[in-house]
C-alpha cells in the first residue's frame, strides 16, 4: 500500500473516531447566593489584631465543584448537570471573609491566597456542605470543625465544631442552591461570633510603638 493511501486510511479512522465521541454534557454553574444577613454594625469597636482565613480541609468528593448529596444511606452522589462556580472550601471560605468584613469587628483581614502574616488564623475541617435526606425529607448540611490557631508557630488555640441543617421544602437544584445560601449564613453568623470572643481573649497584646518591650 502506498504511503499515501495508508495516510489516508488514518485520517479516515480518526475522523470517524471523533464522530463517535460523545459529546460532554451541558452543566449550570452557581455561585453560593448572596449573604442574606444585614449590613454591618455602625457602632463597632474594631479589634486591633489580625486575623487570616484558611480554606477548611475537606475530603476529596467535598473539595471539588460538585454540588453534592446523599440520597440514602452513606452513598454520596451530585446533582447532575450542576456545579459550583468553586469548590466547597473556597465557598465556604469566602463566605466567611465576607461575614467578618459585615461584621465590623475584625478589620485586619486577609486569606491563605496571599503571604500576609496575621496574629491569628482560622481553619479547620469542612465535614458536611451537602444536601441529606431523611426518608423523603431533604436538608442541606453544613458542618464545620473550626480551628483557631496562632499565627506565628500554629499553635492550635481553640476548636468548635459548628453544624447548621437548613430543610428544604423544594428539591430542585436553584432552591437547593438557595438552602445552601442559609445554611452558610447560619454558620458564618456563629463562626464569626465565636472567633472574635476568643481572639479577644487569646490574641498576642499589641506592642506600643514608643515602647516595644
Amino acid at each position: 500500500m502506498k504511503l499515501s493511501h495508508v495516510a489516508l486510511l488514518a485520517s479516515f479512522v480518526l475522523l470517524n473516531a471523533c464522530s463517535i465521541l460523545p459529546k460532554p454534557e451541558p452543566f449550570d454553574v452557581y455561585r453560593l447566593p448572596s449573604a442574606q444577613s444585614g449590613a454591618s454594625a455602625s457602632h463597632v469597636t474594631p479589634q486591633r489584631w489580625s486575623l487570616r482565613l484558611a480554606k477548611p480541609q475537606a475530603s476529596q468528593a467535598l473539595n471539588s465543584p460538585n454540588i453534592a448529596v446523599i440520597p440514602q444511606g452513606d452513598l454520596l452522589s451530585s446533582y447532575k448537570g450542576s456545579r459550583w462556580t468553586d469548590p466547597a472550601p473556597v465557598l465556604l471560605r469566602n463566605r466567611l471573609l465576607d461575614g467578618f468584613q459585615r461584621d465590623g469587628r475584625i478589620q485586619l483581614l486577609s486569606s491563605d491566597d496571599s503571604n500576609f502574616q496575621a496574629d491569628l488564623e482560622l481553619g479547620g475541617h469542612l465535614q458536611a456542605f451537602q444536601t441529606e435526606y431523611q426518608g423523603t425529607v431533604a436538608s442541606v448540611v453544613v458542618r464545620l470543625d473550626a480551628l483557631l490557631v496562632r499565627g506565628y508557630d500554629q499553635r492550635i488555640l481553640a476548636s468548635r465544631r459548628f453544624e447548621v441543617r437548613q430543610p428544604l421544602s423544594d428539591v430542585q437544584v436553584p432552591s437547593v442552591v438557595a438552602g445552601f445560601g442559609l445554611a452558610s449564613d447560619q454558620l458564618t453568623t456563629q463562626v464569626v461570633s465565636w472567633a472574635v470572643e476568643q481572639g479577644q481573649r487569646l490574641a498576642p497584646p499589641v506592642r506600643n510603638a514608643s515602647n516595644p518591650l
